[in-house]
C-alpha cells in the first residue's frame, strides 16, 4: 500500500468515527453530558405520573371521606 491510500484510509476512518460520535452523542458541539430531547420527555413523563398519582389519591381520600360521612 502506498502512503497516500494509507492516508485517505486513516481520514476515512476519522470521518466514520466522527459520525457515529455524533449520531451517538446527539450533538457534535456543546456539553455531550447535557440532557437529550429522550431524557427531558422522560423526565416529564415521570413528573406528569407523580401529579396524577396525586390527584387519585386526593380523589380515593375524597370518597373515603364522603363514604364515612354517608354511614
Amino acid at each position: 500500500m502506498s502512503f497516500g491510500k494509507i492516508i485517505v484510509l486513516l481520514l476515512g476512518l476519522a470521518i466514520v468515527a466522527y459520525a457515529v460520535k455524533v449520531e451517538l452523542s446527539g450533538t457534535a458541539v456543546g456539553n455531550p453530558e447535557g440532557p437529550t430531547q429522550a431524557k427531558r420527555q422522560l423526565d416529564n413523563v415521570r413528573v406528569r405520573a407523580k401529579e396524577l398519582e396525586r390527584e387519585n389519591q386526593k380523589n380515593a381520600e375524597e370518597m373515603m371521606k364522603k363514604s364515612d360521612e354517608n354511614r
